[in-house]
């Protein structure tokens, strides 16, 4: 089994419909996971780096939120371009990207 050097964790938690706080699920995190998924593998990135679904990350009223380990460091996710910036900058780069963090 690969030791990966970075772990995305993508919120695909559904709640009812009507629920106050929301989800990540109807607000395309999905889409994004599949994203994420396919980036790694395009990037030539896979056994090095691992995009999977995870279940509600307690911040739904932030979502869609992603996590990035082993930094920990949380973002607000709403589409592809979000996603490539966090590619792009924090995983490729090794730098926070500020603008989509909720915690760092």
């Amino acid at each position: 089994m690969p030791k990966f050097e970075k772990h995305i964790f993508i919120c695909t938690n559904e709640r009812k419909d009507g629920d106050p706080r929301g989800c990540c699920k109807s607000r395309g995190s999905e889409k994004i996971r599949e994203f994420f998924k396919d980036e790694v593998k395009r990037r030539g990135l896979k056994g090095k780096v691992r995009a999977n679904a995870a279940g509600c990350l307690d911040h739904c009223e932030r979502g869609p939120v992603v996590v990035v380990y082993p930094e920990g460091v949380w973002y607000h996710v709403e589409n592809e371009t979000d996603a490539r910036e966090i590619l792009d900058r924090h995983i490729e780069g090794g730098e926070v990207e500020d603008r989509l963090a909720i915690y760092k």
